[in-house]
């Protein structure tokens, strides 16, 4: 039976290596963005690579007109959301408390949570419906532990963490599987946003650690979804072998060589 997965924020790092590896398994692929010209060439991949069906949806998860009117619409066309990926997230800028943008405050806390709320509001009541379905909220190491500076994220992180445990419980009668993956240091777009487009700053976040990709997660995404039926992952937390958490790792020049 074909399914169907949701994923928004897809046209770049984590959504966009996720949409590739379902595609791949041959899902109808549901992908969500911004980035009109972006979301065109993620289509035009998936269907020339996989000859998957591939449906986009261009909003911004910040704006709740847009996602209701997007997923209200897509609810119409679809009889059924296997898996919703909420994914869209990021961090914008890096200051103390007292030194904040607060523009990029309410950047994140809009993406980040109440977007995910809108999105995951509108297709909950449809895995409801169906008596099953698979929420996968991305969530951060910064979720597990603040940093320097990370406060606002950190912040928001720590409240996806909260929204993960609340969903499992509030739909756990339903039969629908809600899993948290949160990663670690990952080389995606994520250090570019946050330095407003600063390459080079971007760059050295990097440097000499060998992190995780975004086909890594995708790997994982695909692995917790395709547990038998009873079996759920509520919490699962990666990062690359030479980060530990959130605020302690290592640079490859500082492992132990063989003796």
């Amino acid at each position: 039976m074909n399914k169907t997965i949701l994923i928004t924020g897809a046209t770049s790092g984590f959504g966009k290596a996720i949409a590739f590896r379902f595609a791949k398994e041959g899902y109808t692929v549901c992908i969500t963005g911004r980035r009109a010209e972006r979301l065109a060439e993620v289509k035009q991949d998936l269907e020339s690579k996989f000859g998957t069906k591939v449906i986009t949806l261009q909003f911004d998860v910040r704006n709740r007109k847009q996602v209701e009117e997007a997923l209200g619409d897509l609810k119409s066309k679809l009889d059924k959301i296997d898996i919703l990926v909420n994914n869209a997230g990021l961090a914008s800028g890096m200051a103390t408390i007292d030194e904040g943008d607060i523009d990029d405050w309410e950047t994140m806390i809009d993406t980040n949570l109440k977007g995910l709320l809108y999105v995951t509001r509108q297709i909950a009541p449809l895995m409801r419906a169906q008596a099953s379905g698979h929420i996968i909220n991305i969530g951060s190491t910064a979720g597990k532990m603040v940093y320097k500076n990370g406060n606002v994220y950190c912040a928001t992180k720590y409240g996806v963490e909260a929204l993960n445990q609340a969903m499992r419980i509030d739909l756990l009668p339903y039969g629908i599987k809600v899993t948290a993956i949160n990663p670690g240091m990952a080389e995606t777009e994520f250090s570019l946003v946050r330095f407003k487009g600063d390459a080079e700053r971007a760059k050295n976040v990097y440097a000499d650690i060998n992190p995780l990709k975004g086909e890594d997660i995708a790997d994982i995404a695909w692995y917790v979804a395709n547990l038998p039926p009873h079996v759920c992952i509520n919490d699962l937390t990666v990062t690359c072998l030479t980060q530990a958490t959130s605020v302690y790792g290592i640079k490859e020049a500082e492992r132990v060589k063989p003796q």
